[in-house]
């Protein structure tokens, strides 16, 4: 499938280039913060501008030669980005004279024979746009003066990039379903993901909390279009102690708000913990897929016997969690990688199924006449009719004389048979009860 052409904003940290990214995808999707090097990974988004549609990349702040485990690992990042982009917007800060960081990092973008256009940012009036003139030296052309954190000049610089951008044929028509990678700082989500994806898609260091940006990736796998999201690690309310942590866990919230499927995974050595039981609900309150993940398999040496008793420690901690799919991995080895993403298609096939009403009825029938619901108050309730209103998330209403009156015990129990015969383990499901 080829792709959107891709742009790649890319230059020294706090010049501007998330701020950049969101204004021109119009979301605050990026962390914006004045603290330098909040961006580390790469963050895509769709940008549609004079009847055109690419797609935008957001980099972290380019350090040369720096010792430091992340900002190397930024650095591997920029590189990657500009390999893959046809169009490299290099930004520097216009209230600043050029850096000894600006000219290596133009020195390299030549290099790529790449597009460049060279934003001149924090322009914010016609005294500072005179600054511009001062970035002639970097011999990549005309200077392109803006202020992306009060649009000025934005629309003409996105005019260029459209003039600019090459002309790739794109697949309309396919839709791409959309996989979350969630969990505890720590836990490997990140080591998953690209091992998904066979490559470094995401920065994988030993520190908790490294990824804070939602990433999107879009691939294939057996046909099927997939969009992967890695995410921050999600922490306990009270340790979220400053803004840019905080900024993480809303994004990553919002991560499992717009996916199809959520990929929790679950450090193997740790187990199942209260923070995992409080990202499910919050799953199961937006009503998505899921899929557990017990990742780190390989340093435990789990056979199917160490398995069965951490699905049983699992659903004795959270009950309804027996109806969800476990898979006991190693993003490190690769075992149960690609069990994750046929797992995932399978949920997500299964968030889409529509069971006709004439089958519901039969079985509902079936079930009923060997297990009616009890008696309340004197009341003899009848479950009389049941039908599919909705999917993605299955969505089930039932008709009857006393909705009221139907405990939680049999709407389990009718949850579970319904799931048993018709094959929605792994989805959320909706049940809802109306008088007749």
């Amino acid at each position: 499938m080829s792709a959107k052409p891709l742009v790649a904003i890319v230059g020294r940290p706090n010049v501007g280039k998330s701020t950049l990214f969101n204004r021109m995808i119009e979301d605050r999707k990026s962390i914006v913060d004045s603290q330098a090097g909040v961006t580390r990974d790469r963050v895509y988004d769709e940008v549609e501008w004079a009847g055109k549609e690419f797609s935008v990349v957001d980099t972290g702040g380019y350090i040369p030669n720096s010792k430091d485990q992340i900002e190397q690992a930024t650095r591997s990042q920029v590189q990657v980005a500009v390999e893959e982009a046809d169009l490299l917007l290099f930004m520097v800060n216009g209230r600043n004279s050029v850096t000894g960081i600006d000219r290596e990092l133009s020195q390299i973008l030549r290099k790529s024979d790449k597009p460049i256009l060279l934003v001149v940012n924090k322009c914010d009036n016609a005294k500072y746009e005179k600054n511009k003139l001062d970035f002639y030296e970097l011999g990549l052309g005309d200077p392109f003066p803006i202020s992306a954190i009060n649009g000025r000049n934005v629309g003409d610089l996105l005019d260029k990039i459209v003039e600019k951008l090459p002309v790739l044929e794109y697949d309309r028509e396919r839709e791409n379903f959309n996989m979350s990678v969630v969990g505890k700082p720590n836990a490997g989500k990140s080591s998953l993901v690209n091992a998904m994806l066979g490559s470094e898609k995401s920065i994988v260091t030993e520190k908790p909390g490294t990824t804070r940006d939602a990433i999107d990736t879009d691939f294939v796998y057996e046909g099927t279009d997939i969009t992967l999201v890695d995410t921050a690690g999600l922490r306990k309310r009270k340790r979220v102690d400053d803004g840019v942590e905080f900024y993480s866990v809303v994004r990553a919230n919002k991560a499992i708000q717009r996916c199809d499927v959520a990929v929790l995974v679950i450090d193997a050595y740790q187990g199942f913990t209260k923070q995992d039981a409080n990202i499910v609900n919050n799953i199961f309150d937006k009503n998505k897929g899921l899929i557990l993940t017990y990742n780190k398999w390989d340093l435990i040496g789990g056979d199917q016997e160490v398995a069965q008793n951490y699905f049983d420690q699992t659903t004795n901690f959270y009950s309804d969690l027996k109806y969800y799919p476990f898979l006991f991995i190693s993003a490190l080895t690769g075992r149960g990688v690609e069990d994750v993403l046929e797992m995932g298609i399978e949920v997500y096939n299964k968030r889409k199924r529509r069971v006709p009403t004439n089958n519901l009825n039969e079985y509902l029938r079936t079930i009923i006449d060997e297990t009616p619901p009890p008696s309340k108050r004197g009341n003899y309730i009848q479950i009389k009719y049941i039908t599919q209103v909705s999917t993605e998330p299955p969505v089930f209403e039932f008709f009857t004389n006393f909705p009221d009156l139907i405990g939680r015990d049999y709407k389990k129990f009718l949850e579970r048979k319904l799931r048993d015969e018709f094959g929605f383990n792994g989805v959320p499901f909706v049940m809802r009860f109306r008088e007749k």
